[in-house]
C-alpha cells in the first residue's frame, strides 16, 4: 500500500484534547508521564524494572488459557515463555469482543502495537517486547458488539444473554458466520467450537495474528484478581479512586478540557454467573444494585479475600488492573481513551504503579482502486477527503466550471449605490435611513438567492461528478462516520487475504499522523 499521511488537527475529526497531546501542549504535560517516542522507552523499561509483578503466575494463566486453542503458533509460545524474565516488556491495547472483530480500528489497534514491539527490539535489543490484546470480557454492554457491518449491509447477533460478555455463550453465531463467512471460516470455526464468546474471539484473533506473536490475555481470571486484591479493599472499603480522579477531572475541566470518564465511591462491579452490578453502599451496608444481595463491612472485606474474580473493575480501575499484573511499557487506544487515562494518573501514583507511555493506536482510511480513480478524476487531495460533502461539491464546481457563479464584485457596486440611497433618504427624512438598510438586507438575501440558483443548476451540469463526489464521501465515510469506525476488516480481506499483512507494512506506530492508504483491490 501506498501511503499519505495528514495532521490530526487538519482533518478537524479530533477533539482538542487529543489534538493537545499530539502536539505536546505544556498545559497537558502534568497529566501524562512520558510522550511516545522510541527514546522514551529507555527510562519507561527501568522504571518498568522496579515495579515487580508475579511473572510465572501471569504465564501459568496464559499457558491454560491457551490450552485449548486448535493452534499456538512459535511465535507466540515464545512470547509466553520469555514473559517469565525480567528483561521481557508488553506493548498493551484492548477492545471489547466484537464479533468478527468489529470496526476496522480493531485491528488498526493491534497492528500499532505489534509494530511497536518490533521497532522497539531493533532500538533495544538487549530486551524482549510482547505484542498483548486484552480482551474487554467483563463489559457487560452487549449493545454495543452484537452487530458488525460488512460492504454497507448490518448483520445481527440475536441474544438476549445478560452478564460480562466474554461468558456468554456463542449460541446462534455459527449460523450467522456461515451466512458472513461460510463453514470454512476462522470464525465459523471459532463460533461453533468455543465454550464462549472469549474463548472464540482469543481462537480467531490467534488465528489471524499468531504469527506476529501476539498475546491474547483474558484477566476475568481468579489467580490475576487475586494480584489486585489490595487495590479492590482500598477502592471498595476507602474509596481512595474517587477524590483523585475528580480532582483531575476537575483540573483538566478548569483548562477548557471535556471529560471522558466519572468516577464513582466504589469503582468495581459484582461479577458472579450472568450478572455483573454496580457495588454501592448505603446506610453501612454493601448492596448488588438491581439484586437482592448485600455484604456488611466484613462480610464484604472475606469475599474479596476468597472470591476476588467476583470483583470487577470499572472504566476507571481496569487500567490500574491491567498494568498491576503485567510488565506493560505503553498503552494503545484511540483519542477517548487517551483522554480517559490522563484522568488517571494521580490513581497510579497513589497506588505506586509505573503510568505507561500513552501511545495513540494508528488511525487510517483505505482507499480501493475504484475509489481512488474517481479521486483522480475529480482531482482531490487528501485533505479534500474531510471537507464536508456540500462544501465539496461547491468547490469542485468552482474548479471546473467556466462561468461564473459569485456576484462578489456586482454585490459590492450595489453596496455602494445603496449607501448613497441611504444616505440621500435621511437627508430627506431620518426614518428613512432605517426603512432603507431593511431594504439594503432584501437586496443581499436576494442575491444570495441567485448565487445558490446559479451553483445548483451548475451542479446539475456537471451531475455525474457529483455524484462521484457522493460515491467517495459514502465510501470513506459511511453513514457519515469514519470508515475505520464502521466498517469490518472483512470487505477487504474477502478480496485479498494477503490485507492484514499490507496493513501492517503501511502503518508506523511512532508516526503520530491519519493515514491514508491506496489499497490495490
Amino acid at each position: 500500500m501506498k501511503v499519505a499521511c495528514i495532521d490530526f488537527a487538519e482533518t478537524g475529526l479530533f477533539a482538542p484534547i487529543f489534538n493537545d497531546f499530539i502536539q505536546q501542549k505544556e498545559e497537558l504535560r502534568k497529566f501524562y508521564h512520558r510522550y511516545p517516542s522510541l527514546e522514551a522507552f529507555q527510562e519507561q523499561i527501568q522504571e518498568k524494572s522496579q515495579h515487580k509483578i508475579n511473572r510465572s503466575g501471569l504465564v501459568q494463566v496464559l499457558e491454560a488459557q491457551y490450552a485449548e486453542v486448535s493452534m499456538v503458533e512459535e511465535a507466540v509460545k515464545r512470547n509466553m515463555e520469555s514473559l517469565g524474565a525480567d528483561k521481557t516488556f508488553t506493548l498493551t491495547t484492548g477492545h471489547q469482543l466484537n464479533i468478527f472483530t468489529g470496526p476496522l480500528y480493531f485491528h488498526f489497534k493491534i497492528i500499532t502495537v505489534i509494530n511497536a514491539a518490533k521497532q522497539l527490539k531493533t532500538k533495544y535489543p538487549d530486551y524482549n517486547f510482547v505484542p498483548v490484546y486484552w480482551m474487554a470480557s467483563e463489559d457487560h454492554d452487549l449493545e454495543e458488539i452484537k452487530s458488525v457491518q460488512l460492504e454497507g449491509k448490518k448483520f445481527k447477533w440475536n441474544t438476549e444473554q445478560t452478564g460480562a460478555v466474554g461468558r456468554m455463550k456463542t449460541e446462534g453465531l455459527d449460523e450467522l458466520a456461515k451466512e458472513i463467512t461460510g463453514e470454512s471460516s476462522i470464525f465459523y470455526k471459532a463460533y461453533s467450537q468455543a465454550d464462549n464468546l472469549a474463548d472464540a474471539v482469543r481462537e480467531y484473533v490467534n488465528a489471524i495474528y499468531g504469527k506476529y506473536g501476539l498475546i491474547v490475555l483474558d484477566a476475568d481470571n481468579t489467580n490475576l484478581k487475586a494480584e489486585f486484591k489490595n487495590v479492590i479493599h482500598k477502592d471498595v472499603v476507602h474509596n481512595t479512586a474517587n477524590e483523585l480522579v475528580e480532582n483531575c477531572s476537575k483540573s483538566l475541566d478548569g483548562i477548557g478540557y471535556k471529560t471522558q470518564s466519572f468516577p464513582r465511591e466504589i469503582n468495581f462491579f459484582y461479577l458472579k454467573d450472568n450478572l455483573r452490578e454496580r457495588i454501592v453502599k448505603e446506610n453501612g451496608q454493601y448492596a448488588v444494585l438491581n439484586t437482592e444481595i448485600q455484604f456488611t463491612e466484613a462480610e464484604i472485606k472475606s469475599e474479596i479475600d476468597n472470591h476476588p474474580e467476583r470483583f470487577s473493575p470499572n472504566v476507571v480501575l481496569r487500567p490500574l488492573y491491567q498494568e498491576a499484573i503485567l510488565p506493560n511499557l505503553a498503552y494503545t487506544g484511540g483519542p477517548a481513551e487517551v483522554a480517559y487515562w490522563m484522568q488517571l494518573k494521580s490513581v497510579f501514583e497513589d497506588f505506586q504503579i509505573p503510568f505507561p507511555i500513552l501511545l495513540p493506536r494508528n488511525f487510517g482510511m483505505i482507499i480501493p482502486n475504484r475509489i481512488r480513480h474517481k479521486v483522480k478524476k475529480l482531482k482531490l487531495n487528501e485533505l479534500d477527503f474531510f471537507t464536508e460533502r456540500e462544501l465539496l461539491k461547491k468547490q469542485v464546481t468552482k474548479r471546473i466550471t467556466a462561468q461564473k457563479l459569485n456576484l462578489n464584485e456586482e454585490r459590492q457596486e450595489l453596496n455602494v449605490i445603496l449607501e448613497k440611497i441611504k444616505h440621500f433618504a435621511g437627508e430627506v427624512d431620518g426614518s428613512l435611513s432605517q426603512m432603507t438598510e431593511a431594504e439594503t438586507e432584501k437586496v443581499s438575501n436576494a442575491l444570495d438567492k441567485i448565487e445558490k440558483k446559479m451553483m445548483a443548476a451548475e451542479k446539475r451540469k456537471h451531475s455525474d461528478k457529483m455524484r462521484q463526489i457522493d460515491e467517495i464521501k459514502d465510501f470513506l465515510f459511511p453513514g457519515n462516520g469514519l470508515q475505520e469506525r464502521k466498517e469490518n476488516f472483512l470487505s477487504f480481506y474477502k478480496a485479498d487475504d494477503k490485507f492484514i499483512k499490507k496493513l501492517t507494512k503501511a502503518f508506523d506506530p511512532f508516526n503520530l499522523q491519519f493515514h491514508i492508504m491506496r489499497w490495490d483491490g
